[in-house]
């Protein structure tokens, strides 16, 4: 099946959980009869036979609600559909969490896949903003004030850079994260021994995942890194949302979401046109970074096991990746019919009247005078524009140290925004140009 067919929230069903534990099962008798723990016949049985469709889903339930016990009745169904001579090696050695704890690790492994898909669509189109809007000037601001003027462009490069990392952090995580685990009731391997750990690196191989250093059922630092990794992303994902509500305001007016025909902002103001896809992402990653302290609390388990700490990392994981792929879901659907205004980005520059070139007029007279003088001066100047409502061109005009060093021409040159963007063309084109290329390695076609 592509994987543009399937949903994540589709991977954490009932019957998914199952067919995995069923996989793991399947994983570890084949490993087990590699090594000669188990007769390669009952293997091969076992593997052929460990399918969801094959058992009764009626007596697993009616298990379940007898032993409370999450996978017990499945192993029993299995159990009765091998027979009497394969049955009895199915489990060999394991204890329950084992199996549960590997089996959901390899349903988030397949959602970590679609989420990196998913994260590679959402670079490519940032990279054509990036690339398309790298001259739309527009006010750079730093404590909500106007700073120096930036792009747009450069604007996109600096949300590319954060989520480049992200994916390269993502990607680093996998051999630390994926692991199978076989350490039986305490961690021990006690009942298999130095068998049991060549059978968990069998297993790795078999699920293509990696083998951990010490099966402990305590250790969960692993499992908490995955949460916190999707928790940074939510945090970056809520600043560009942010960004996206807030420059969208009619104050703003630079940007807008695509409002479809016949979408209704409010029952009473019909001329509402609401930043809807921005809002969810804001309060979807609320809820990741929510999960971040549940699966630290998850970490601290007592003595050699504690079914507490698995419950909760076991939510946390299964929300964690639901809710990452609507975010980034909801980012593509934002960010493929995003309408940009540059002529109002234009426009807002002239806002504070000239002043938010105060920056390059500083710098052009300190070559003469010495930077703090020339601060002095164009303080004075960018003062007296503020408290006397008057243009910034007028009142460094007044400034005798200006207009001794600098000619009204070179002033009106100095005072053009687009001609001091810095670096942000160049820092646009070069994030468009790696976005593409980290989408390309995690992105299937």
């Amino acid at each position: 099946m592509d994987k543009n067919d399937v949903r994540i929230e589709d991977m954490f069903t009932e019957s998914s959980l199952f067919q995995s534990y069923l996989d793991v099962e399947a994983a570890l008798a084949k490993a087990q009869a590699k090594i000669g723990v188990i007769p390669k016949e009952a293997a091969d049985k076992i593997a052929s036979l460990a399918k969801l469709e094959l058992l009764d889903i009626e007596a697993i339930h009616k298990g379940l609600v007898i032993t409370g016990h999450g996978l017990v009745p499945l192993i029993w169904e299995l159990d009765r559909i091998c027979g009497p001579e394969a049955g009895g090696y199915i489990h060999w050695g394991a204890t329950t969490q084992n199996i549960t704890q590997t089996a959901k690790l390899l349903i988030i492994k397949q959602s970590h896949s679609l989420l990196l898909n998913d994260l590679g669509k959402l670079l490519v189109i940032l990279a054509d903003i990036a690339e398309n809007s790298k001259n739309f000037v527009m006010p750079g601001r730093t404590h909500g004030q106007h700073a120096v003027p930036v792009t747009f462009g450069y604007k996109v490069a600096v949300w590319i850079d954060e989520l480049v990392r992200h994916v390269e952090r993502l990607k680093n995580c996998e051999p630390r994260v994926f692991v199978t685990m076989l350490g039986g009731g305490a961690g021990t391997l006690a009942s298999v021994g130095m068998q049991g750990l060549h059978t968990q690196e069998l297993m790795a191989e078999s699920l293509g995942m990696s083998s951990m250093s010490l099966p402990s059922r305590t250790i969960r630092d692993h499992l908490a890194e995955y949460v916190l990794l999707l928790g940074m992303l939510a945090a970056t994902s809520t600043k560009i949302a942010r960004e996206i509500y807030t420059l969208m305001k009619q104050e703003f007016g630079e940007v807008e979401e695509t409002i479809t025909p016949g979408q209704v902002g409010s029952s009473t103001m019909p001329q509402k046109r609401n930043p809807r896809r921005s809002q969810r992402i804001i309060s979807t990653s609320a809820r990741i970074k929510a999960l971040v302290p549940l699966s630290l609390e998850s970490m601290q388990e007592e003595h050699e096991a504690d079914a507490s700490g698995h419950h909760m990392i076991d939510a946390a994981l299964d929300e964690v990746c639901i809710l990452t792929s609507k975010n980034i879901t909801s980012f593509i659907d934002l960010f493929s019919g995003l309408q940009l205004f540059p002529d109002r980005m234009r426009e807002n520059l002239e806002l504070s009247g000239g002043l938010i070139m105060s920056e390059q007029i500083m710098l052009e007279l300190g070559n003469e005078m010495g930077r703090q003088k020339a601060h002095d001066v164009v303080y004075d100047a960018a003062q007296k524009s503020v408290n006397e409502s008057r243009p910034f061109r007028e009142t460094l005009a007044e400034e005798h140290d200006v207009t001794s060093r600098l000619s009204t021409a070179e002033i009106e040159t100095l005072l053009d925004p687009e001609k001091y963007t810095g670096l942000c063309e160049y820092f646009a084109e070069t994030f468009a140009r790696k976005g593409r290329e980290i989408a390309a390695l995690i992105t299937t076609k």
